[in-house]
């Protein structure tokens, strides 16, 4: 893995970690630091030793949102030349699953990137918010699309109009996070989560994702029709052959991802 500037990213026994490392800005995201997000992101998607991706920020806070400093002077044909939500777009093609560790500040554009995560586990003091209304702006990396399809119509428009903080309590009632813990605890648990998924057939949590995500935007009989496909597809696995007989032969299984 090549070295970045705003992110540190390592992996060990399948599971990837990347550290978002502007703590003294609270890790807000600048342009560069999203390229790299991605470009890591990307890379460990396509590593074989990988099955398991883990983002989390470093300092205080996951993420406290854009850089503004960077943003304030933009026009809208800058910004269309700058087409800098191509970058955010890679998300949507990433495969292996993504666990997001979050604390402290989870705002506007760390916000967006904590709901491209597939899990996230919180720390009990975290906040989450999309404060742009109060820019003058709004979200624009997928905020508030991803957001209305969890939380619904009213609560989204709700929360976006008003800028307000979130709480675990409320994040976890409304399905937006999978689980809260400690502080001191947040890195154990998440990274326990991830070896677990990691040690599963990665064929079958890859194409788990897969059908998951096109339930989001299919019909329900489009959707089971692509579950469907997906499942049969499985049983030209190796891990399949495996799975099943070492089910049989009451043993663990040693899943290679073929």
């Amino acid at each position: 893995m090549k070295a970045f500037e705003f992110i540190e990213a390592s992996h060990l026994d399948g599971v990837a970690l990347i550290e978002l490392n502007r703590p003294a800005q609270y890790n807000a995201l600048n342009r560069k630091m999203v390229r790299e997000i991605l470009d890591a992101i990307e890379a460990l998607d396509r590593d074989d030793e990988v099955r398991v991706i883990v983002i989390t920020g470093k300092g205080r806070a996951f993420s406290a949102g854009a850089d503004i400093d960077e943003m304030a002077g933009d026009d809208p044909v800058q910004l269309e030349l700058l087409n800098q939500f191509a970058d955010w777009d890679r998300l949507s093609l990433i495969k292996k699953p993504i666990i997001g560790a979050v604390k402290g500040f989870v705002f506007g554009g760390g916000f967006e990137l904590a709901l491209c995560c597939d899990l996230l586990i919180a720390a009990n003091s975290t906040e989450f918010s999309f404060p742009e209304v109060n820019l003058g702006v709004m979200p624009g990396a997928g905020g508030t699309q991803r957001l209305t399809k969890i939380v619904g119509r009213t609560k989204a428009l709700e929360w976006l109009w008003s800028g307000t903080r979130i709480t675990t309590e409320t994040a976890l009632h409304h399905g937006l996070i999978n689980r809260v813990v400690s502080p001191e605890l947040l890195m154990e648990e998440t990274m326990k989560t991830a070896r677990f998924i990691a040690n599963q057939a990665p064929l079958s949590i890859r194409l788990i994702k897969d059908a998951v995500n096109k339930a989001v935007d299919y019909s329900l009989y489009e959707g089971m029709q692509y579950e469907r496909k997906n499942f049969y597809l499985l049983f030209a696995s190796e891990d399949q052959k495996e799975g099943m007989s070492a089910f049989i032969e009451k043993r663990k299984p040693e899943y290679k991802g073929r």
